[in-house]
C-alpha cells in the first residue's frame, strides 16, 4: 500500500509543469528582446524624420556623381564603400549635413593629419559639395542640410542668446569668438560662419563638440541661436574696441599695459619738464 502512495516519474514531471516555473534564463531573453526593440523603435524615430530630405530631393544622377567624386578624392581615407579604414572614420549614416558642413568649410579633406581638422578654402565647388552629400546620404539615413526657414536668421535672439549661453558659451566664448581646448584642439570663432554651417554643427557634432540633435535642442531653438549669433555680426561692441571678444582678461591686461603705462609715462614726462 505504501507504494501505491508514491508519485511516479511521469506525475513528478506533470506536476512540475503545473507549477508554471520559468527556465532562469527566460528573464534574461526578454529584457534582451525589449531592449532590442525600444533600441530599433527609437533608431527609427530619431534618423526617418531627418533624413527624409536627403534622399527625397537628389536625383540619381547627383547620387551617381557624388560616387564619382568620391571615390577619386576621400575613398583612399574612408574606404571604396565609405565604411571607413584605420586612417578615416565610416561615413555610413552621417546624412548629406556633415558632408556639407566638412566638405563646405575645407575641413575634408584634410590638408594632414593633426589634433583636428583646419578650416581651409574648400576643395570643390557648392554644387560637387552637393554630389558628394547626395552620394553618402543615399548609402543610408542621416541628418539632412537644414531648410532655409531654419537658416535666415529671423528667430527670437533674445531666446538664443540664453540658449548659446547654456549650451555653447564655455567653448565658443559668450560672444562667440572662439577659445583653447585641451590637447592642441580648440573651438574655432563662430564670426562669418554661414548659418548652415553653425546649424550642421549643432547636428552633426564635428571635431570635439557634441551633438545637438533635435531632441536636444530643437529646430526653432537652433534657428534662435544662428539669429543671435547673427545679431553679434551685425551690431558691434557697444564698448567701441572689442579686443577680441575675449572677456575681462584681455581688458584687465590691455588696462595695465597701455592704461598704467600711460601714467608712468606721462608722470616721466612732467618730471622731465619740470626739470
Amino acid at each position: 500500500m505504501a507504494k501505491l502512495n508514491q508519485p511516479t516519474t511521469s506525475g513528478r514531471k506533470s506536476a512540475q509543469r503545473k507549477t508554471g516555473r520559468r527556465h532562469p534564463l527566460a528573464t534574461l531573453a526578454l529584457i534582451a528582446i525589449g531592449l532590442g526593440l525600444t533600441g530599433g523603435v527609437y533608431a527609427v524615430a530619431t534618423s526617418t524624420s531627418s533624413a527624409s530630405a536627403d534622399t527625397a530631393t537628389a536625383s540619381q544622377q547627383q547620387v551617381d556623381d557624388g560616387k564619382k567624386l568620391f571615390e577619386a578624392n576621400c575613398a583612399t581615407c574612408h574606404g571604396m564603400s565609405a565604411v571607413g579604414t584605420t586612417v578615416g572614420p565610416s561615413l555610413i549614416g552621417v546624412g548629406a549635413a556633415a558632408v556639407d558642413f566638412q566638405v563646405g568649410t575645407g575641413r575634408m579633406p584634410m590638408a594632414s593629419s593633426g589634433p583636428q581638422a583646419q578650416e581651409k578654402t574648400p576643395q570643390f565647388t557648392q554644387e560637387q559639395t552637393d554630389q558628394l552629400a547626395a552620394y553618402i546620404a543615399s548609402l543610408a539615413p542621416g541628418p539632412a542640410v537644414p531648410a532655409e526657414k531654419y537658416t535666415n536668421g529671423k528667430g527670437d535672439a533674445a531666446a538664443g542668446a540664453e540658449l548659446f549661453r547654456v549650451n555653447c558659451a564655455m567653448c565658443h566664448n559668450v560672444a562667440g569668438a572662439g577659445g583653447a581646448l585641451t590637447e592642441g584642439k580648440y573651438a574655432p570663432p563662430l564670426k562669418g560662419v554661414s548659418p548652415v554651417h553653425i546649424y550642421e554643427a549643432m547636428l552633426t557634432g564635428p571635431q570635439n563638440m557634441p551633438v545637438f540633435n533635435d531632441r536636444n535642442i530643437t529646430p526653432s531653438q537652433k534657428a534662435d541661436i544662428i539669429t543671435y549669433l547673427t545679431y553679434l555680426e551685425k551690431n558691434p561692441s557697444p564698448g567701441g574696441l572689442a579686443l577680441g571678444d575675449l572677456g575681462p582678461v584681455a581688458e584687465g591686461l590691455f588696462l595695465w599695459i597701455f592704461g598704467l603705462g600711460s601714467v608712468v609715462g606721462l608722470a616721466v614726462w612732467i618730471t622731465a619738464k619740470s626739470n
